[in-house]
């Protein structure tokens, strides 16, 4: 197991004294390389240098690894993705700090797509990129309709869009698991498979998909689309560190970043140029849809 560092937590009242360390993790793999070991430390070592605090780091091998030191208090500063990060809100284990940029931007939508021949009403105004009607309005058309789901994991392809539903209290019949979200819209295309879907937006574009069914964004219609409410990444800190702790460290992530050689290991260690600061209220749709799906996200990760 790729421990980098092996200094426990000492048992204490509270974290804070000298003697606790701070455990900075890593992202899980099972093939950390010594350069993202080496970046850690640094991170680690301009942590220790402004705090007077003791920084060391880990390297889980699995989310579900990095949850369970979450929970136990073997980790203290993570980047999680969407799904880990959503299961550990959920018990109370972080409070989410920043959040990666990708493409300028820090989150992503989901959208219900169904095909056209099949007689749904849209209420997606391509033109505009505007919805025309509530969620509640839109998704009434799929009662005792069987949905197409990507894979079990997928927060777009179906544990986002499942709590959708259930909000607006939709029953639907028992779903079909495509694999993968371009195997989801295929089916719709096809038909006789299921009679409507969810994928990340705007999954009909992907190439291949594009390449084999020329016509495709004309045959399969967006019936609805959410707002980009899935965060990439969010760089979390435990609940188990005091909040003027958190706010300390919290307050030096952009001075490290701004020297030259905290960027390259933030880069390094984390695969990340930039960050935005945010806080879980920023991701308050995204909790509210988990909590709705109703499903056991630990069994779910446990699976990745």
């Amino acid at each position: 197991m790729p421990v980098v560092e092996e200094t426990p937590l000492v048992p204490a009242a509270e974290l804070g004294l000298a003697e606790n360390p701070i455990i900075l993790a890593l992202p899980p793999s099972t093939a950390t390389t010594p350069e993202q070991v080496n970046a850690a430390r640094e991170i680690a070592a301009q942590l220790t240098e402004r705090t007077g605090y003791v920084v060391v780091v880990t390297a889980p091998e699995t989310y579900a690894a990095l949850a369970e030191a979450l929970e136990k208090g073997n980790a203290h500063i993570a980047l999680l993705d969407p799904l880990s990060y959503a299961l550990a809100y959920q018990k109370d284990l972080v409070r989410a700090q920043y959040a990666v940029v990708r493409d300028e931007k820090i989150a992503y939508g989901t959208q219900f797509l169904a095909a056209r021949r099949d007689g749904f009403t849209s209420y997606f105004n391509a033109k505009i990129g505007e919805n025309t009607a509530e969620l509640s309005v839109a998704l009434a058309q799929f009662a005792d309709k069987k949905p197409c789901w990507s894979e079990e994991t997928s927060l777009a392809g179906y544990i986002v869009p499942l709590g959708m539903l259930n909000q607006a209290q939709v029953q639907t019949r028992s779903a079909a698991f495509a694999g993968d979200h371009a195997a989801m819209v295929r089916s719709l295309y096809v038909g006789g498979i299921c009679d409507f879907g969810a994928t990340y937006i705007d999954a009909r574009k992907f190439p291949s998909l594009e390449d084999a069914m020329p016509d495709l964004v004309e045959q399969v219609l967006v019936i609805w689309r959410s707002e980009e409410i899935i965060p990439y990444e969010v760089l979390a800190f435990s609940t188990k560190m005091p909040p003027p702790m958190r706010n300390l460290f919290r307050d030096l992530i952009p001075a490290i970043r701004q020297t030259d050689a905290g960027y390259a290991a933030f880069q390094t260690a984390y695969g990340f140029d930039e960050i935005q600061a945010v806080n879980d209220g920023d991701f308050g749709d995204f909790h509210a849809f988990i909590k709705s799906a109703g499903l056991d996200l630990t069994a779910i990760l446990n699976r990745r």
